[in-house]
């Protein structure tokens, strides 16, 4: 046995995962809660997200709240980024097809008929091809801060942009003008802008975000670089068994991503345009989910925060009129991911999209906000307060 055979034999032991041959891979999972529990399949983000090590907190509130909860970490992440040799994943390995039927196999293992399937981004991404591929094996589904369809990325890039640019929205028109004012100024660049303004309004709103341009406006950039660093950092930098898009990213950009910078400000583009080069082209996405949504026979919540600008409230609402049985469960306050930003109210919808009583989710969202357990989000929306209050 070579020593990634042995560290793999360590790691497993120490962390639960169990192993499904996939091909040359043996593929990780983990497993939590009572079995026989209702069973639920969470389907994080990316590509290039870990499901393992980042979810451990997530796993043990879902069996703690009754569930048999099972998660598959993410081909060319993680516990499965290797194959059985210790050698990264090729390039043709990494495709969302490989991907789904990584999560059909864990189910098969698992001896799980049917489960609710709990997808968030990417994720979401993935439960609907999973829905499409292999109906019988879906009982519900949850599709959080997801999107159809590479269009859809056109349809945020111009919601971010009147927003937060144009300020068509009298909350947001203030804080659009003083960032025009900072761009035409040279005090900020487009590429900053493109990933900084986004994270920060997610974060925080229009109050956060006009916090860290006048702060910006006065000369105090640091906070400001340190953010721009760390998103770009996201793409570029390798967090074993957290974020690894330096192979997963095939997929990103083979499958899901077509969407190219067009030359004006605040554009998301941009920074995957940067890194475009290291990756393969755009050859067209697996399936049609828009008409794959409109087959779909089971219950479907489609969970969206009002702040999200990567997959926008308009969005949601696009997925939900397509699903025949689905319902639109909008959160005020909340940003990208609800599975992250507040996984007990995650977990409540997961619960209650199996029940009769899915429609009465909409009107529950205030209920659900206010339970414990906000996510990692709600932290660092208060470091940064803190940040820029001791930079005032």
């Amino acid at each position: 046995m070579n020593s990634y055979g042995a560290m793999k034999i360590r790691s497993d032991r120490r962390h639960g995962v169990g192993r499904v041959p996939r091909g040359n891979l043996d593929l990780a999972y983990v497993r939590a809660g009572r079995r026989g529990a209702t069973p639920l399949l969470v389907v994080p983000g990316g590509p290039g997200m870990g499901s393992i090590l980042p979810y451990r907190r997530l796993r043990r509130m879902a069996a703690d709240r009754g569930f048999d909860v099972i998660m598959v970490e993410h081909r060319g992440v993680g516990f499965s980024r290797r194959d059985r040799a210790g050698v990264d994943l090729r390039s043709e390995d990494l495709t969302v097809t490989a991907a789904v039927e990584d999560l059909v196999a864990v189910l098969d293992v698992c001896a799980v008929d049917r489960a609710v399937v709990y997808g968030t981004s990417y994720g979401g991404y993935l439960a609907q091809v999973l829905g499409a591929t292999h109906p019988q094996r879906v009982a519900a589904m949850v599709l959080d801060s997801t999107y159809a369809s590479v269009d859809d990325f056109d349809l945020c890039r111009a919601y971010l942009r009147r927003l937060l640019w144009d300020g068509d929205d009298p909350a947001s028109r203030g804080v659009a003008a003083a960032l025009r004012a900072l761009v035409e100024a040279g005090k900020v660049t487009d590429e900053e802008t493109a990933v900084v303004v986004p994270l920060v309004y997610e974060l925080g709103g229009v109050p956060l975000l006009s916090k860290l341009l006048m702060a910006v406006g006065k000369g105090r950039r640091r906070l400001w670089n340190r953010l721009a660093a760390l998103v770009t950092g996201e793409l570029t930098r390798v967090r074993p068994y957290v974020m690894e898009f330096d192979l997963a990213g095939v997929i990103n950009f083979r499958e899901c991503y077509a969407q190219k910078p067009d030359g004006r400000p605040l554009d998301p583009a941009l920074p995957y345009a940067s890194i475009a080069d290291r990756f393969p082209s755009f050859t067209g996405e697996p399936i049609d989910a828009p008409a794959a949504l409109r087959s779909f026979t089971w219950p479907v919540a489609v969970v969206s925060g009002a702040r999200d600008l990567r997959s926008i409230p308009a969005v949601a609402q696009r997925i939900r009129d397509m699903t025949p049985h689905g319902v639109l469960v909008p959160f005020d306050g909340l940003a990208h991911s609800i599975l992250d930003n507040h996984p007990a109210a995650a977990l409540t919808i997961a619960r209650q999209v199996t029940e009769e009583d899915l429609h009465r989710l909409p009107a529950r969202t205030a209920h659900l906000a206010a339970l414990r357990g906000r996510g990692r989000a709600a932290l660092g929306a208060t470091l940064l307060n803190l940040a820029l209050t001791g930079s005032a």
